[in-house]
């Protein structure tokens, strides 16, 4: 389901899953498109800041699935057999690549791995759309990985498409969320900016106990054998906390959780070192609102949500960017076709 906030706005869907969108007087101007769309983080936060998305794509069917149930657009599938032309006009551009080949969990082969070449799929639509404003993200090593001129070459290919670009580390917990999931973000405009305006005043941190389930399902428990290991090992001075296991096997404890991760262990994260996150848990550490419907599979939700992005991180910045392009009076450009 689409919902619109209160607007007096309808939408036409096709079999392609482009949206037809007919928006009332007070509506932006500015259309969306959400590229590696995954469950639609981005397009939570536009749609918390009235912007329609007209168009989005991923190559994961469970993750089709779950945002089509959510906003009634049905995303298209791999973007490799996309061609621009396809696609209905937009004025801003959000991605979330995949973030594998730049990861600390993964080899951070970078371009050196075939998925971090799509990032380069992404300048196809940006030569061929040329959207006003633009909005990426990646795991934080992306800004680090060797020793930066992996992000240098991004940032270099998009300002030679002619805009003004900067990229910044957010953390989710700055957003209110309780989750330490630090981000490399991506901002471009075709309006020039010496820097973005990266948002700045850091939001109070929502208490983990508003994140957890009063009553969880028992299958969320684990066995008395992990429980005792964990305890073996550490001792937790708050509750709720959420219990930290790492690559190397050790143990930590927080009135936050470590950032959700789409293939780590099923018990890395424990709440109070005796259960795992519920998928509705999982959703509400990034940002998603309680009315999201969980249609897949716990293992699949919990693929889904690790590698969605933190929505009032994004949304923060969204705002900015389109704040910037409204001020130099683009939000009635007409889009490229």
């Amino acid at each position: 389901m689409l919902r619109m906030n209160g607007h007096s706005d309808y939408v036409n869907h096709s079999p392609f899953g482009v949206v037809e969108v007919h928006r009332s007087e007070n509506r932006s101007a500015l259309r969306c498109a959400d590229l590696f769309c995954g469950i639609g983080g981005f397009h939570v936060a536009a749609r918390n800041l009235g912007l329609p998305v007209v168009f989005a794509c991923d190559i994961d069917e469970h993750a089709r699935l779950a945002y089509e149930k959510n906003f009634g657009l049905r995303p298209w599938g791999d973007i490799t057999s996309i061609s621009p032309h396809e696609v209905p006009k937009f004025d801003l551009l959000f991605a979330g690549f995949p973030c594998q080949p730049f990861s600390i969990i993964g080899r951070q082969r970078g371009f050196a791995d075939p998925r971090g070449t799509l990032f380069f799929e992404l300048l196809k639509f940006i030569r061929a759309k040329r959207p006003v404003g633009i909005v990426l993200e990646n795991v934080k090593q992306l800004s680090t990985i060797s020793k930066g001129r992996v992000l240098q070459r991004i940032l270099d290919d998009i300002s030679e498409l002619g805009y003004s670009v900067d990229s910044r580390i957010l953390n989710a917990l700055h957003f209110g969320l309780p989750q330490k999931r630090e981000r490399t973000i991506v901002v471009a405009s075709l309006k020039h900016f010496a820097t973005f305006d990266w948002p700045t005043k850091v939001v109070e941190m929502k208490p983990l106990a508003a994140i957890l389930e009063e009553e969880p399902p028992e299958s969320y428990y684990v066995s008395e054998y992990i429980r005792n290991k964990r305890q073996e090992s550490h001792s937790a001075t708050v509750s709720p906390a959420i219990w930290h296991e790492n690559k190397g096997g050790n143990v930590s404890s927080h009135e936050w959780s470590c950032a959700l991760r789409a293939g780590a262990s099923h018990n890395y994260l424990l709440v109070d070192g005796i259960r795992r996150l519920t998928p509705r848990e999982q959703l509400r550490l990034q940002g998603f609102p309680d009315d999201w419907e969980i249609v897949c599979t716990d293992a699949q939700t919990r693929k889904q949500t690790g590698n969605a992005v933190p929505v009032p991180m994004v949304q923060a910045v969204i705002e900015r960017l389109v704040s910037h392009v409204e001020q130099h009076s683009f939000a009635g450009k007409p889009s490229a076709s």
